[in-house]
C-alpha cells in the first residue's frame, strides 16, 4: 500500500513556525587562568678536529643535561631528545677540506613545578656551550579550565535566549540546537610571551652559580562560543 504524503517525515522549518516560533543566539566565555606547564628548549652544541672528537664531546655534554633535568624528579613532567647533527665545516679555497666538525642535540623539557623551573634554567644556562629558550606557558589539553568556558558560553545563550522571550512577555519551550563554533586562545604548542622569550647561551663554564631566574608565569587566554537555537511559547503581541 502506497504511503500518503503526510505519513512521510517532514524537513524541520529552519525559521520555526508561529506556533513554535524560534530564538536563535550565540553564546561567548572568555577566561584567564594560570598556566599549568612550562617548556624549555635546550639547545646543547660541541665542535671538534675530527668527528669523533665532537661526537664524544657532544655525548658528554647531553648526558651532563639529561642527568640535570632528570635530577628534578617529577617537577619534570616530560623530557625529549629531538634533532641531532654532526655538521663537517668545509675551509674556504680549493678541494673539499674540512675545519671542523659541529655536533647539536635539541632537547624539550615540560615541567609543572614553576619554582624548580627558574633554578633549572639558570643551571642550564650556566653549562658549556649550552642554549636554553623559553619558557613557553601553556595549558594542558584536557584542562579543566576549557571545560569552565565552554559550560559558561552555554549558561550566556540560555540566558540571552530568556532575556529574548521576557522581552516579548513569553518563555522558553526547547531547546533545537547547540552547535560549537570552535573554542578561540588555545596556545599553541610552544607559545612566545609578549615582549620576546628568554634566551641564554653559556660558552664557558663559570666558576660561580647564578642566582636562580625568577620568571613570572604568564596567565592563559581561553575562550569558547556557541551557537544556540531554542523555540518559545508563542507570545502575545
Amino acid at each position: 500500500m502506497a504511503s500518503s504524503p503526510l505519513d512521510e517525515p517532514q524537513p524541520a522549518v529552519p525559521y520555526g513556525t508561529p506556533d513554535a516560533p524560534r530564538i536563535a543566539v550565540r553564546g561567548e566565555a572568555r577566561l584567564e587562568v594560570d598556566p599549568e606547564i612550562a617548556r624549555i628548549g635546550i639547545t646543547v652544541t660541541a665542535r671538534g678536529r675530527d668527528r669523533r672528537t665532537a661526537l664524544d664531546d657532544l655525548t658528554r655534554r647531553n648526558t651532563t643535561v639529561l642527568d640535570l633535568v632528570k635530577s628534578y624528579g617529577d617537577a619534570v613532567e616530560r623530557l625529549e631528545t629531538g634533532a641531532f647533527s654532526i655538521t663537517p665545516e668545509l675551509k674556504h679555497g680549493r678541494g673539499e677540506r674540512i675545519r671542523t666538525y659541529h655536533g647539536t642535540v635539541h632537547i624539550t623539557a615540560e615541567l609543572t613545578d614553576f619554582t624548580a623551573l627558574g633554578e633549572l634554567t639558570t643551571r642550564l644556562a650556566d653549562l658549556e656551550l649550552t642554549r636554553v629558550d623559553g619558557p613557553w606557558w601553556a595549558l594542558r589539553p584536557d584542562s579543566p579550565a576549557h571545560r569552565r568556558a565552554r559550560q559558561q558560553a552555554v549558561r550566556e545563550a540560555v540566558q540571552r535566549a530568556r532575556e529574548y522571550a521576557e522581552a516579548l512577555g513569553t518563555s522558553l519551550s526547547a531547546l533545537v540546537e547547540l552547535a560549537d563554533i570552535g573554542a578561540e586562545g588555545a596556545p599553541p604548542a610552544y607559545p612566545q610571551a609578549p615582549g620576546g622569550r628568554m634566551r641564554a647561551m653559556s660558552h664557558a663554564a663559570e666558576d660561580t652559580t647564578a642566582a636562580p631566574l625568577d620568571l613570572e608565569p604568564q596567565r592563559q587566554r581561553v575562550s569558547a562560543r556557541i551557537n544556540a537555537r531554542f523555540t518559545m511559547v508563542p507570545p502575545q503581541l
